[in-house]
């Protein structure tokens, strides 16, 4: 059986879970056998409509200690949960919880891991896994010979499919272990939709000048409803907050679209956004690294190209 992770914040199922589902199903008609998924708390959403994804089944661990989200906490009743079941393969959205607590689930399980998969593995002859590697310059296929496998997926690289089915859900009874994490405040930003579950960003660089040009940048993003996001050297100068920086050092992420204004494309910057499906640069450089790893690019002033493209894209949707 494959089993799939449910990744959840504040209740709500992460856009990154039905991508994870859909890989985890396919995989499973792939070895013949059945595709279940594990929620470990509650959500608001309906989880039969998992169904439509592909798994057959959704099993819950109801206990609302575990909307919290701890690593180890979460590691641990995921391993027990899969042993229970008999899961020979254990799925993960590769985002930020699932970076936490995939290894972890497989040293509970002694099972082989590959994290950042890419593609379907190749079972004809063994099991082999493909990732990306080196900041996604190069692939790599690992052969797991372990009884049991786990692995997590790289966002925006398997397509999300559905049908007509339906999930029968079932409530698992797991001991939870205490949590060793105690929360003091929560600070959420309001209003935007996480970096990490954006399809659309745009983000700006030193090109920009300084904060107070910012705004030809954020009227874009409106006009697209797009995120918006900003290169080191703009969050390092206080231009903008961190929680904005992609990047090596900063988040990773993969929406449908990254515009890309007055951003050179230092290699840090890209190994953060080279997973993005279409990439568009506007810089005045045609030198500019960035244009090498573009799929579109723009060689002008931003301050000309910026406003004519949101003006274009208002008038598209009969604004003004």
């Amino acid at each position: 059986m494959v089993l799939i992770y449910i990744d959840q914040a504040d209740q709500e199922i992460k856009k990154a879970t039905y991508e994870a589902i859909s890989y985890g199903a396919a995989l499973a008609k792939q070895l013949g056998t059945s595709a279940e998924a594990l929620l470990l708390g509650t959500v608001h959403d309906d989880l039969t409509s998992l169904g439509k994804y592909g798994v057959t089944k959704v099993h819950q661990v109801n206990n609302a200690t575990l909307n919290h989200f701890d690593a180890r906490m979460n590691s641990t009743v995921i391993a027990a949960a899969a042993k229970s079941l008999g899961a020979t393969v254990v799925i993960f959205a590769h985002n930020i919880n699932g970076k936490a607590i995939a290894p972890a689930v497989a040293v509970k399980l002694s099972a082989g891991i590959v994290t950042g998969a890419c593609a379907l593995p190749k079972t004809d002859a063994g099991f082999v896994v493909t990732k990306t590697v080196f900041s996604g310059k190069a692939f790599a296929s690992i052969q797991i010979d372990t009884p049991i496998k786990v692995i997590s997926i790289n966002q925006n690289s398997f397509g999300i499919t559905s049908n007509d089915g339906v999930a029968e859900i079932t409530n698992l009874a797991i001991e939870v272990p205490s949590s060793t994490i105690s929360i003091t405040s929560v600070d959420k930003i309001q209003g935007e939709v996480p970096l990490t579950e954006a399809t659309l960003v745009v983000s700006g660089g030193r090109g920009l000048k300084g904060p107070e040009n910012w705004g030809i940048l954020l009227d874009l993003a409106k006009a697209l409803g797009a995120s918006t996001a900003c290169s080191r050297p703009v969050s390092d100068s206080d231009w903008r907050p961190h929680h904005e920086h992609v990047g090596q050092t900063g988040l990773q992420i993969a929406p449908n679209l990254y515009i890309a204004i007055g951003i050179s494309g230092a290699i840090q910057h890209l190994a953060g956004v080279n997973r993005s499906k279409t990439i568009v640069v506007i810089n005045k450089d045609p030198e500019a690294p960035f244009f090498k790893a573009a799929d579109y690019g723009v060689v002008g002033d931003a301050f000309e190209v910026v406003p004519a493209l949101t003006a274009a894209i208002l008038k598209s949707k009969g604004g003004a």
